[in-house]
């Protein structure tokens, strides 16, 4: 039940308890997409991880950035379902996903991508995307009724063209894998995750190794992502310099533990920091 009361020109809408608790759960889904809770990983005398809270808001660009051994990557595959944790809960758009398996994590749009792309190399750029998206045609028993099918095999490849375009690699599509560079097959693993439906996209330094030239390239088809189809991005980046600029917001890690957080400029302002990086 709901009711409402003027106060001179204005109504006020009043819920009850119960509505008001479900407003409220309702506008933290819309707002976060990814939320960890006292997270804490431990391999045997070593806390990877310990009590990490942080949160990503729907449709930005987090950057998790620190040296190495801060914890950063063991945080995204904790996060994925690659590790389980030893304490805490993460929550996926809504749901906890603590401990879930990570075919199950994939499944709900949380996808990552990992330092070292592992493309299907016989395939070509095209196919390799193709083989993300989902087709009738897949069944055993719809495979040899090809009228049943082919249709949506057009439009998914319509679909996969587009995408390419995107991430920069249309003009490559039909080139097999293996003869792409090192940062075009970064940009393939985020195109695979568009096809798959990606709501947040993780990215384990997606321009390490990659020359500045390209790096800014690809962090501009990121920013793109992220603005024209509403994509989260989650980055661990250790090239602060070209990535920070890019970031929406940052969670500084040292030890396995959150140092700072805050935007670009408070981050990179922050004493705790500049320890942490100068020494």
């Amino acid at each position: 039940m709901k009711c409402s009361c003027e106060l001179g020109d204005t109504t006020i809408l009043i819920l009850e308890p119960e509505q008001y608790v479900g407003a409220l759960k309702m506008n933290a889904r819309r707002s976060t997409i990814l939320q960890t809770e006292n997270l804490t990983k431990r391999f045997g005398g070593l806390t990877a991880l310990n009590r990490v809270s942080i949160k990503v808001e729907r449709g930005s660009l987090t950057m998790i950035m620190g040296p190495n051994g801060s914890g950063k990557t063991t945080l995204i595959n904790v996060c994925s379902g690659i590790l389980k944790p030893d304490e805490g809960r993460v929550l996926f758009d809504g749901e906890d996903i603590t401990g879930a398996p990570p075919h199950e994590i994939y499944k709900l749009g949380f996808i990552r991508t990992f330092q070292i792309p592992m493309p299907f190399l016989k395939l070509n750029v095209l196919e390799n995307v193709l083989v993300a998206m989902k087709n009738s045609g897949e069944s055993p028993l719809k495979a040899p009724l090809r009228p049943l099918w082919m249709k949506e095999e057009e439009e998914n490849v319509k679909r996969a063209m587009e995408i390419l375009g995107r991430v920069g690699l249309s003009d490559s599509w039909d080139k097999e894998s293996f003869k792409l560079g090192g940062g075009q097959l970064k940009m393939l693993e985020v195109a695979r995750a568009l096809a798959a439906g990606a709501k947040l996209i993780a990215l384990d330094e997606p321009i390490g190794g990659v020359d500045p030239a390209y790096a800014n390239e690809i962090l501009g088809y990121l920013s793109d992502l992220r603005k024209n189809l509403g994509i989260t991005l989650l980055l661990i980046e250790h090239r602060i310099d070209l990535a920070l600029p890019f970031a929406d917001y940052v969670y500084v890690m040292d030890r396995g533990v959150v140092i700072s957080q805050g935007t670009p400029e408070e981050v990179s302002n922050d004493p705790k920091v500049l320890e942490v990086y100068l020494g």
